[in-house]
């Protein structure tokens, strides 16, 4: 794949199990995957070099470019169907991530693929081509069994075994196979420790094993969606956002992926290009709102969870993310790959882990809120948790910060970081009094009301009547939409209805929104943030304005990919995807949007 063939992020598709991802391509090429966890090193990364990244690709022998390609998830579930028509017949290819957890080693992630004739006959190549540590290892192959064969290289190992002839070359297995209507072949990779593989041979599972594997699978996906507050015939796409968080979660901690790539790009060729595989405490508000909303509680709750103990109980302990197991470290590298289309540099790691973003605090407290309000006090350690990050609100408020943006030039007084230390102590507040538990609260609320007084003063211009983005400065910023959705002013308060149309009109982006034009220490124009425009449509919705908050709406979802997931920001001239993909935040922020704009206009309708 040359430079110019980088497949557009909008043609891939996302299977997952809880464990890891995959990024399927439109021509059936896993170009995507780290295992065992989302954030080990790639062992199919030709998404980031399309030589040296290594892949899993099935596709008919003609070529997916002269076939018919379809795509479409099978019902409520993350298993992908790929249905290809070349001359002289049709097949599916089926691709999961099984969730049975009974793969060839017994142990860790399988790859599921499994190639289902429709009519006439259809010739179709497999290539399982590894690489290891981001293209830097590549794997050695060695015989297991009967068509099967580990591929392992440093700390890394793959199982790939079918029900078809595989030819192993150094580096790489191949292999070819003629499916007819109603037959099928399977083909398994799954993750094996490389020392394990020097103790016994993995035996290849049996074809009606792969079957149930694949039904257990369905069967799970259909499950949770069906304990969902909304269907797909309420609202399809809602329902496919949730599988698409679902499958974003590291379900062993509760830790919520950011997205499952790193350093795709957010400016054509530039260097806007960072790791997105971890968990953010800022996305722990909007999961628990929009998992909560959706009646994922023990979603929610695993990952409040996660962040209390990832901080080790202590607010002078936060970072604004951490590893999906909690790990504190995430020092960024560049790698020497050609990157996404020739994008560098290619970030693994993540500098902003150490950033001071004191919004933090906000989001921390306002979940704990939401958890009381669905029926969940703070048992004696939480409420000392909350009581530590509520007096580190008082304390720090009025340092400068790098902002919910993770600012790279020098740290400002950001108005979103000061509403959200406000709710901090507004909502510890609250909960003290609803738990009836001993806190500060003389101090909090003189503090509280300081915050606030401060706001309105420097970071409210009296001339436009809106809120900015830096105090004391005129440029806005789309994070200023937050403000009623927490709390601190109403949705149809005139300043928040000016700065809604204001930030509509500063940032517009064909429909859509930027997130600011402030220069931020980055170079170049990044894509419309796709965040933000749900955002507005959860202020128009609430404000009543509702022809206005669905043709936002509208926009927005138009910027999704066929099967319905969507990237962090888009390019509205040229009509692409930018960004890590998919992105947790953007379906979050969808969820809400969608909801909030389903009630408002239900209310409309029954008040006339």
């Amino acid at each position: 794949m040359a430079r110019n063939q980088y497949s557009p992020i909008a043609d891939y598709g996302l299977i997952g199990d809880g464990q890891s991802a995959a990024l399927v391509s439109r021509q059936g090429s896993i170009d995507w995957c780290c295992l065992p966890r989302f954030d080990s090193g790639s062992c199919f990364g030709r998404l980031l070099d399309s030589e040296r990244g290594g892949y899993f690709s099935i596709a008919p022998v003609e070529g997916a470019r002269e076939a018919s390609i379809h795509r479409t998830y099978r019902g409520d579930t993350m298993v992908l169907e790929t249905r290809f028509r070349v001359e002289g017949g049709e097949a599916v290819v089926i691709d999961c991530m099984t969730m049975s957890r009974q793969g060839p080693t017994g142990t860790g992630p399988q790859i599921l693929r499994v190639i289902e004739g429709v009519r006439g006959s259809v010739d179709f190549e497999v290539e399982f081509v590894p690489r290891y540590d981001y293209g830097e290892i590549d794997a050695w192959i060695r015989q297991q069994g009967p068509n099967t064969y580990s591929g392992i290289g440093g700390d890394d190992g793959l199982v790939i075994s079918g029900d078809l002839d595989l030819e192993p070359g150094e580096h790489d297995v191949r292999g070819r196979c003629t499916v007819r209507a109603s037959e099928r072949v399977r083909v398994a990779v799954a993750y094996a420790d490389p020392a394990s593989l020097e103790e016994y041979r993995p035996e290849a599972p049996r074809s009606e094993e792969l079957d149930r594997a694949l039904d257990d699978t369905i069967a799970f996906w259909e499950n949770w969606v069906a304990g969902l507050r909304v269907s797909s015939d309420e609202g399809a796409e809602t329902v496919r956002s949730a599988l698409a968080l679902k499958a974003l979660i590291y379900d062993r901690t509760g830790a919520l992926v950011a997205a499952p790539t790193c350093s795709l790009p957010e400016v054509e060729g530039g260097e806007r290009n960072f790791d997105y595989r971890y968990s953010w405490i800022r996305d722990s508000t909007l999961a628990a709102r929009s998992l909560g909303d959706l009646g994922c509680d023990s979603e929610a709750d695993a990952f409040r969870r996660f962040i209390e103990r990832s901080a080790a109980g202590n607010a002078a302990d936060l970072q604004i993310m951490y590893g999906l197991g909690g790990e504190r470290r995430q020092d960024e590298l560049d790698l020497d790959l050609e990157g996404y289309d020739g994008a560098k540099p290619v970030r693994i790691g993540n500098e902003a882990s150490t950033q001071v973003q004191l919004d933090i605090l906000g989001q921390l407290v306002e979940q704990s809120w939401r958890w009381y309000e669905r029926g969940h006090e703070p048992d004696d350690d939480y409420w000392k948790f909350i009581v530590d990050i509520a007096n580190s609100a008082c304390e720090r408020w009025r340092e400068p910060d790098r902002g919910i943006w993770e600012w790279r030039g020098e740290p400002r007084h950001f108005t979103h970081s000061k509403v959200l230390c406000w709710v901090a102590l507004d909502r510890a507040l609250a909960l003290a009094k609803a738990c009836m538990r001993k806190a500060p609260e003389r101090r909090w609320r003189a503090a509280r009301d300081e915050i606030r007084e401060t706001i309105e003063r420097r970071g409210y211009e009296k001339r436009r009547g809106v809120f900015v983005q830096i105090f004391d400065e005129k440029p806005l910023d789309a994070a200023l939409l937050r403000l009623p959705v927490v709390g601190f002013i109403d949705y149809d308060d005139e300043r928040m209805v000016r700065t809604a149309d204001a930030i509509r009109e500063e940032l517009d982006a064909d429909g859509l929104l930027y997130r600011h034009r402030s220069d931020d220490g980055l170079d170049g124009q990044e894509g419309a943030f796709l965040p933000a425009s749900f955002w507005l449509t959860e202020v128009l919705a609430r404000q009543s304005r509702i022809d206005e908050a669905q043709e936002v709406f509208d926009r927005t979802v138009a910027t999704a990919n066929g099967l319905g997931l969507f990237s962090e920001e888009y390019d509205p001239r040229k009509q692409r995807m930018l960004g890590n993909f998919p992105q947790a935040l953007t379906h979050l922020s969808h969820i809400e949007a969608a909801l909030a704009l389903q009630r408002e206009a239900e209310a409309l309708t029954t008040k006339r």
